[in-house]
């Protein structure tokens, strides 16, 4: 549970690490991440993943919740900021001081969200491109948005995250749809439309990731898109692949390709392009 307003955030600030930093970071841009996912990026052992997080929540850095399992069972934790974790961001970011009682809405709200399970996917597909740079120092994951930041900078697309990945001297946008089955197929491939209207506003012409869940759902996906959506690059992929590996399959093509290896062009130096300041290109 969240301590007092009253704790003095100087009082816990001998207890914050550089990876604290990082992970409180990562959950104000994202919302929540598993123990697994955090372990996966930010610790070598599991047990001492677990014992941190303890240790965070003990101090109200962060909360946590977790639902039962068909047949018996837990699902793993969901962490998420706790009070003193919002209060800690949002002096680093000279945002207004939560209360208590905005910081348990936040709880309540996101344990309830429908949307979780598809929130928790678009994030896994950034963190195993997390973990891959941590074990390649060649790759980058350069930019990580989510869809309120890709929204909120690019305006006319809602998609469900927006990253630059760099290989070398490689660098690729990307913006992510990721898939759970339940969306009829015609509604996925009429969401390229506004990405459409993004490249014909001097916007970036990143390839779409469509990210599903099954080989069949692909292959039906790909007869829909023989018909051409603009000037829209789309590759496909499973949520079994590795998004780092010569899984992604462009629509048109016979063959796969890495992330990497996609097309990617990052638009004019236009006013409402994100990717540019004063004319200079900043990832």
């Amino acid at each position: 549970m969240p301590q007092s307003r009253s704790v003095s955030l100087l009082s816990i600030y001998p207890h914050i690490t550089s990876r604290d930093r990082r992970l409180l970071q990562l959950l104000d841009d994202h919302q929540v991440l598993t123990t697994d996912q955090i372990h996966r990026m930010l610790f070598l052992a599991r047990r001492t993943c677990q014992i941190r997080l303890g240790e965070l929540a003990a101090l109200g850095l962060l909360d946590r919740f977790r639902f039962a399992r068909a047949g018996g069972g837990s699902h793993p934790w969901h962490w998420i900021l706790g009070h003193q974790g919002h209060r800690f961001q949002a002096a680093a970011h000279r945002r207004p001081e939560p209360t208590v009682r905005t910081s348990r809405q936040s709880v309540d709200r996101l344990s309830a969200n429908p949307n979780l399970t598809h929130l928790l996917m678009a994030n896994e597909f950034f963190v195993r491109l997390t973990v891959h740079a941590r074990q390649h120092p060649q790759a980058r994951l350069d930019r990580w948005w989510s869809e309120t930041t890709t929204t909120k900078q690019f305006r006319t697309i809602t998609a469900d995250g927006h990253g630059l990945w760099s290989v070398a001297e490689a660098t690729v946008g990307f913006f992510l749809e990721a898939d759970t089955g339940t969306e009829p197929l015609g509604r996925v491939v009429a969401k390229l439309d506004r990405y459409a209207q993004l490249i014909r506003r001097s916007g970036p012409r990143y390839p779409v990731l469509l990210w599903l869940s099954s080989e069949q759902r692909e292959e039906h996906l790909h007869q829909l898109l023989r018909c051409p959506r603009g000037d829209v690059p789309v590759a496909t992929a499973t949520h079994d692949a590795d998004p780092t590996e010569a899984v992604w399959l462009p629509a048109g093509a016979t063959g796969r390709v890495r992330l990497a290896e996609l097309p990617s062009d990052h638009g004019q130096p236009v006013a409402d392009n994100p990717n540019y300041d004063d004319g200079v290109f900043v990832p």
